[in-house]
């Protein structure tokens, strides 16, 4: 239970942080924002596992840090730019 209430605490700095870099008009509320950082932080969990491969300490999926995490959260917040620009057009 303590893992997921972290994953959300994460996810709401990630996500947070995310539209903070890349500013710009993005209506979405605190939800749509954790749900942006906890993408971007499989995004990253994924990236950082391609690189570096799995910890063999207990062999499975390794969270990436915030910093991966945030990085994965921009790339997912322009991915979702461009599917909403495209929508609008």
């Amino acid at each position: 239970m303590m893992g997921f209430i972290w994953m959300l605490i994460i996810g709401l700095i990630a996500g947070a942080l995310a539209r903070l870099i890349m500013p710009g008009r993005d209506p979405m509320g605190i939800i749509l924002t954790i749900v942006l950082g906890i993408v971007g932080s499989i995004l990253g969990g994924l990236v950082s596992w391609a690189i570096w491969g799995t910890d063999t300490r207990d062999g499975g999926f390794q969270p990436a840090g915030l910093l991966l995490s945030i990085l994965g959260a921009i790339i997912v917040l322009w991915i979702y730019r461009m599917i909403k620009s495209r929508s609008t057009v």
